[in-house]
């Protein structure tokens, strides 16, 4: 006797599996996206590294 299977998974909740698969690297971005991302990692350098040189001064 041979098992049912389920097709249904967890993956498919949620998702047009008609449409064709993107994923993030792929989608277009704009010189706007770019700056947003660079100040944030100034942002983020500033905090990582700037706050413990002036705490150590």
């Amino acid at each position: 006797m041979e098992a049912e299977t389920d097709h249904d998974s967890a993956a498919d909740v949620g998702h047009d599996l008609e449409a064709d698969r993107t994923t993030a690297p792929m989608s277009e971005y704009t010189v706007r996206d770019v700056a947003v991302g660079v100040v944030i990692m100034a942002i983020g350098l500033a905090v990582a590294f700037g706050v413990p040189v002036l705490i150590g001064i």
